[in-house]
């Protein structure tokens, strides 16, 4: 029998609070299957299951807050010894210190768990939103696919249930205010922990877009507009398939040593309305087209903002990469994410003096940065790396 385990969902999580129960003991679950809704300083995320097998004992109740690694249920799995032994990591007394609304410390009165036939239909967003305004979404209607009780579902609750109450009601806080106060507090300790261990390098190469945009132009005259691929796509493919060449900018620093992933998972910086961001991850990027890649940037946003990302989303990535051009910025120097070892940012596409085979011209112009772990990597390989970025955004067709 193996153990479902309190999981980590970022570099900067230690606890986390088990929200709700989405199956009961006896429930057939497969690999990749949603099980749980586990709260965090960023977020609620949908925790999967990685192993499929029978459910066999909620150890932990909906509310409790547990440190990562505390084991919250035990799946049998077909073949093994069904006897399910005693929880040998208790849970931490008191709530976890994720929205305001948590209840004084003590003792965690225990909440029944809700079953999937009877479970109100809501995003993990809308329902933390909920609970920090009081709103009952048992009483609220959703407008979401499907029924589903979205955020702006619960923010006309509230606001309906605010006019009906005498004026001199005080009104609740901010909510973006109180959200992004622990969303500033969860991206403090990571960046924290990043300038403290990790031992930075940054390079910079400015790179002609000219062919790169010419051959985007063309090639989208022949899909919908809808379907048509952005630059920002085409950045991805370009990164996911130069850091082929150098493996060492992919994957995690652990127990003291490089460990090299063979997957290449893009971790793309999302930044939300609320305040902050999030950085999930497009899975096998280097195998996927520049079609299927912008489909997936454009799903993998729109869940991020949605409050609906699952554990896999959070803790897959093996190397980050954040675009600032929209905003106007022309280079990024970003902070490594631990324990990923690189970094890469792009800039705005600026029209700059650009001297090509003895003839002075104007080019569209990019600015790639690197940053590099260190340990892991030296400046050689950065300068590879933004060398064959380069080659792969000359010729757009090869991606």
């Amino acid at each position: 029998m193996g153990e479902y385990k309190m999981p980590s969902l970022g570099a900067d999580m230690t606890h986390g609070k088990l929200v709700q129960w989405n199956v009961k003991p006896g429930d057939k679950v497969k690999r990749g299957d949603i099980i749980a809704i586990i709260g965090t300083d960023k977020a609620d995320i949908e925790a999967e299951v990685y192993e499929s097998g029978t459910i066999g004992k909620l150890i932990a109740e909906p509310g409790q807050k547990l440190p990562v690694g505390a084991a919250l249920a035990f799946i049998e799995v077909a073949g093994e010894a069904s006897a399910i032994p005693s929880p040998t990591t208790p849970p931490l007394a008191g709530p976890m210190p994720i929205t305001p609304a948590a209840a004084p410390p003590g003792p965690v009165a225990p909440v029944p768990t809700i079953m999937p036939s009877a479970r109100i239909h809501a995003s993990p967003l809308a329902r933390k939103l909920a609970e920090e305004l009081g709103v009952d979404l048992s009483k609220v209607q959703g407008t979401g696919p499907h029924g589903v009780i979205e955020r702006h579902d619960v923010e006309s609750a509230a606001a309906a249930a605010q006019s009906a109450q005498p004026a001199a009601t005080e009104l609740p806080k901010s909510v973006s205010g109180e959200a992004t106060s622990g969303m500033r507090r969860a991206i403090a300790a990571a960046m924290a922990r990043s300038n403290r261990e990790i031992p930075h390098y940054y390079l910079s190469t400015q790179i002609d877009m000219s062919a790169a945009l010419k051959w985007l132009e063309s090639s989208n005259v022949k899909r919908s507009i809808e379907n048509r691929v952005l630059p920002a796509a085409l950045l991805l493919k370009a990164v996911a398939k130069a850091v082929e060449a150098v493996p060492e900018l992919n994957g995690y620093w652990a127990e003291d040593q490089l460990k090299p992933s063979k997957e290449i998972h893009l971790g793309v910086a999302v930044s939300l309305r609320t305040g902050g961001l999030m950085i999930p991850a497009i899975h096998s990027a280097n195998e996927k087209s520049l079609e299927t890649l912008m489909t997936d940037l454009r799903e993998i946003i729109t869940r991020t903002r949605a409050g609906r990302l699952r554990s896999s989303d959070v803790t897959d990535s093996t190397i980050t990469v954040t675009n600032l051009g929209d905003l106007g910025v022309e280079s990024v120097y970003g902070v490594i994410y631990p324990p990923q070892v690189a970094l890469v940012g792009f800039g705005k596409i600026v029209e700059r003096p650009w001297a090509s085979q003895a003839m002075l011209g104007v080019r569209p112009v990019l600015t790639a940065t690197l940053a590099g772990d260190h340990r892991a990597s030296d400046g050689r390989r950065g300068a590879q790396f933004l060398d064959a970025l380069n080659a792969l955004l000359q010729k757009p067709e090869t991606l």
